[in-house]
């Protein structure tokens, strides 16, 4: 007689901030997005100070759990605050805007279930080809641009071999994450946890991933001052930390 497998818990870190737009149909696609079937989902929410109807859109969604920070403290410290609730074997962060598929999971996760790696990144920038002009350039060229760079810098330091160190979807095994102090407030956190990654000795393993990039009319909140901090922020745990 087979025993009743043990089925995994994937917990879901989504931050928000003023995502009253996108808020309840991220969560929807969350909700309905397939995974492995040994795989149960936790959705943590944190409502990092919004002052639109962001808060109140999830008080009214059931199936998750939200927490809310008093203050306004960025992507980073709310990630932070979702990871201290996370009770997941495995975790991925989520943006609350549509740019990422959570139809992706399943492929996402599946290097980790055939225990190829304990850590999967989602690649926006595999095979991602340049248009300068035309109806079919690439959008936020200097974002683009300026995320190859980073890579490209977190790969010279670390001796990484990754092709996207700022993607959203990072899927890691709980183990990578326990006992790892994390400082980060805003967007530092993709290269803060990507250096502590890498310096721990865990492979990266990346798979493809499409995204919809949204443009600053339509909420985008990273800017180049966070280009010049994720530069600051991979040469300090380099040497300093």
């Amino acid at each position: 007689m087979k025993k009743n497998r043990k089925k995994l818990l994937l917990s879901i870190i989504i931050p928000a901030y003023n995502e009253e737009k996108t808020i309840a149909q991220i969560i929807k696609k969350v909700k309905k997005a397939k995974v492995h079937k040994d795989i149960r989902k936790e959705i943590i929410v944190i409502d990092d100070a919004s002052y639109d109807k962001t808060h109140s859109l999830l008080q009214k969604t059931k199936g998750i759990k939200v927490l809310k920070h008093k203050e306004n403290m960025g992507k980073g410290a709310a990630v932070r605050t979702g990871l201290e609730e996370a009770k997941g074997d495995l975790i991925i962060v989520q943006d609350a805007d549509l740019e990422y598929d959570p139809n992706d999971y399943a492929r996402l996760m599946e290097p980790i279930m055939k225990k190829k790696t304990k850590v999967v990144y989602g690649s926006r920038l595999r095979n991602y080809p340049i248009r300068i002009v035309g109806t079919s350039r690439t959008p936020l060229l200097a974002h683009y641009l300026g995320n190859k760079f980073l890579t490209l810098f977190t790969n010279f330091l670390y001796g990484g071999e990754i092709t996207d160190m700022e993607t959203c979807y990072k899927v890691f095994h709980k183990e990578v994450v326990d006992g790892l102090v994390l400082n980060a407030q805003r967007f530092d956190f993709e290269p803060e946890i990507t250096a502590k990654i890498l310096k721990r000795g865990y492979k990266i393993y990346e798979v493809p991933i499409n995204v919809k990039p949204r443009g600053y009319n339509e909420g985008k909140k990273i800017g180049w001052k966070d280009g010049f901090g994720a530069v600051y922020t991979l040469v300090k745990y380099r040497f300093l930390d």
